[in-house]
């Protein structure tokens, strides 16, 4: 069947109009104007059309954590965030770290997913870094890179053993980076705000001293690292360092920790721990400054559902994590785009073809021949947060009333629908 989209998109940094033909699950012409006939026409009404946007740092929960998510709720949302590809994080149980667990992840992903979901594998049997899994036969199986995502690895021994292995398969080791032994059972981060509410803080060091190390490690393996959810300057500026000396280290930073700093936690509100923690406004500023600068690639939500019950517990004793996928794209154009911090171009790109190309994937781009992964975006559509609404079982948002501008209204997957607004009305035939 063949779809015609009539939308805008960025064309050097300007909105122009357009028309896209689909043809099955590819994108077959892009013009100002088509002739050909398709079955399907969308009239988008002057919205913005862009690439499906890609996370490459998800969390769905599936296995074992069906109360929190399922990797049906998890890809719904994901849907109706704007997300056609998103990459999920192993921090499950039973973890991806065998033959026969990653096989049936990848069976529950192919019966139940509304999204394409790419998973990761596991850098040590179960997480608990003492084993390596068996790479190669997991890079076969289609994992799409290697994590503990959750934990750091704590041994470099174990991590320079890792990093040799995936560099071998042509993988990439993500590292969420954070020294056990700096952590000091913190619950926030060290500063004004945990002094004030008489918290326990994490110190920034905790993370950018295992960057430090890693990077090094990189460079002796030449393997690809990728570092996970970059939360303070020192973090940047080691990155910064190692990208200069050469070194094929990558890194994210994610909505909440560009929009958010310490000084938005006014009380013991769990609804804003996460982990690694909001950082001081110097940090913000700096991860600001690196992602324009190019030293952070790509922007990944951390999407982290919990439930109710799990985060009304307070700072200490409410687990790590917020949801992200259904506010990313208005909150990030509202608080940079609109007051004129970065571009429209900008953005998206750092949600879609930058993930892509710093994992070599094939999607995120809107150009003939490409998936037909596509995201429609009313720009002047403004809403207010309603977290209780959520399509994802996690109701963990500290964006709960923010009014936030610029909203997908309609997901196309492989030139399927996945998700569209219900009062959108545009298709016809």
């Amino acid at each position: 069947m063949k779809k015609i989209i009539n939308a805008k998109r960025l064309v050097n940094g300007e909105l122009k109009s357009c028309e896209v033909l689909i043809q099955g699950n590819k994108i077959h012409q892009i013009d100002s104007t088509l002739s050909e006939p398709a079955e399907t026409i969308i009239d988008a009404q002057g919205h913005l059309l862009t690439p499906g946007l890609v996370d490459v740092h998800v969390h769905l929960r599936e296995p074992g954590g069906e109360a929190k998510e399922t990797i049906a709720t998890g890809t719904q949302a994901a849907a109706k965030g704007g997300f056609t590809t998103v990459c999920a994080m192993p921090n499950t149980t039973p973890v991806p770290d065998s033959r026969d667990h990653l096989l049936a992840l990848l069976d529950k992903i192919d019966q139940d997913a509304h999204v394409r979901v790419l998973p990761y594998a596991s850098i040590t049997t179960r997480q608990v870094g003492r084993e390596l899994v068996d790479m190669e036969t997991l890079s076969n199986l289609g994992a799409f890179a290697f994590t503990d995502d959750g934990v750091g690895v704590q041994s470099a021994g174990m991590m320079f053993e890792a990093m040799q292995q995936a560099s071998k398969h042509g993988k990439a080791v993500v590292a969420h980076c954070e020294d056990n032994s700096l952590v000091y059972k913190g619950v926030s981060h060290h500063g004004e705000v945990s002094e004030r509410l008489n918290l326990p803080g994490i110190p920034k060091v905790a993370e950018s001293v295992q960057i430090a190390r890693d990077v090094l490690l990189a460079e002796a393996t030449g393997c690809h690292y990728h570092v996970c959810h970059v939360s303070t300057k020192e973090s940047v500026r080691v990155i910064r360092d190692a990208k200069r000396a050469g070194i094929h280290v990558t890194a994210e930073v994610t909505p909440h920790h560009l929009v958010l700093n310490e000084l938005d936690i006014t009380e013991d509100d769990a609804m804003f721990k996460m982990n690694p923690p909001l950082r001081s406004k110097a940090d913000q500023q700096a991860l600001i400054e690196g992602l324009q600068d190019g030293t952070i690639d790509l922007i990944a939500t951390d999407h982290a559902p919990h439930t109710e019950e799990e985060k009304s517990q307070g700072f200490v004793n409410s687990p790590f994590g917020i949801t992200g996928f259904e506010t990313a794209f208005p909150l990030l154009y509202t608080e940079l785009v609109e007051k004129q911090i970065v571009t429209l171009g900008e953005l998206v790109d750092w949600l879609t073809i930058k993930p892509s190309q710093t994992f070599g994937l094939s999607f995120g781009t809107l150009q003939e021949g490409a998936h037909a992964d596509l995201t429609l975006i009313d720009l002047t559509a403004v809403k207010q947060v309603d977290r209780h609404s959520f399509v994802s079982k996690g109701k963990n948002s500290p964006f709960h009333g923010y009014k936030l501008k610029g909203w997908p209204v309609l997901t196309m997957v492989d030139g399927e629908i996945a998700f569209k607004e219900a009062n959108y009305e545009t298709a016809r035939a």
